[in-house]
């Protein structure tokens, strides 16, 4: 099926187009903290030459412990991200966790995300596509790639076609999960725009306990697999100080890696993508 191409900002998005980066810390901490993050991020990408959506939650409504920090709340952080995209001059991308959520944050957001555990709640995922922005549908984690051509129907059939469905892992048995490939062809051959979250794939779920763990030194080798496969965007939690973040760090990558990252997966976005266009002519 020919790829569809999302316009978000003065880009888009696309299976045969240069790969997009939604990245950010996972949860908003801070307002001069978003802000300084976010241009930090920005001005690499601009060397880089790679077209970003900054991302960091409101909210994190799915924390493995009541005790966990859970971020600004609705009216705060949609504030703080208004800011942040009105003076550092990127788009955003953020999580919704209910349907009523859903118009409020498309006043502020670009794209709209999904939990991946929400993914088979029908009226949830109708929704936040009713609010009639770009939505970014997580696959779950539980969830064979086979069967997401399902729940983006039900996206669909609002009338909103800009949906982009998203791999983050596979459960593995108990607090672990794996990365098959295969979902991000699978799920490509949809036409939609394809997503790796090359973050939460190295996630142990709960693996700390009372905490969620994680193996970010496996993020630049699952995300060079996925842009080599390709894909219309990478999903990265980055930080300055991982390892004092207040939610995801132990998968998180740390701010001073990303421009040499970002540098290898665009030399291998560039090679992939024009031996599409030449076998295509």
């Amino acid at each position: 099926m020919k790829p569809h191409h999302i316009q978000v900002a003065d880009f888009k998005i696309g299976n045969d187009l240069p790969f997009v980066l939604f990245a950010g810390p996972c949860v908003i901490e801070g307002e001069e903290f978003s802000l300084q993050v976010a241009a930090d991020i920005r001005d690499i990408c601009q060397r880089v030459g790679v077209n970003l959506v900054f991302k960091s939650s409101f909210d994190k409504a799915n924390r493995t412990s009541v005790d966990g920090f859970r971020g600004p709340g609705l009216q705060e952080g949609l504030r703080i991200l208004q800011r942040v995209k009105d003076e550092v001059g990127v788009p955003i991308i953020t999580d919704v966790h209910t349907p009523e959520q859903a118009e409020v944050v498309a006043k502020v957001a670009d794209i709209l995300q999904t939990p991946a555990f929400l993914c088979r709640q029908t009226d949830f995922i109708t929704a936040v596509a009713e609010a009639g922005i770009p939505v970014n549908i997580k696959k779950g984690q539980f969830l064979a790639p086979w069967d997401m051509p399902h729940v983006l129907d039900k996206a669909k059939s609002t009338g909103n076609i800009d949906i982009m469905l998203c791999d983050r892992g596979t459960s593995f048995g108990y607090n672990n999960l794996v990365s098959d490939f295969r979902s991000l062809m699978v799920m490509s051959e949809t036409g939609a725009p394809v997503v790796f979250d090359a973050t939460h794939s190295v996630q142990q779920p709960g693996g700390l306990g009372g905490a969620t763990g994680g193996n970010r030194e496996y993020v630049p080798g699952l995300s060079r697999a996925a842009v080599a496969i390709g894909v219309a965007a990478v999903f990265m939690e980055v930080h300055p100080d991982p390892d004092n973040a207040k939610s995801d760090g132990p998968n998180s990558v740390y701010l001073a890696d990303l421009e040499d990252l970002l540098t290898t997966l665009k030399e291998i976005d560039d090679v992939v993508k024009s031996e599409r266009k030449f076998k295509a002519r």
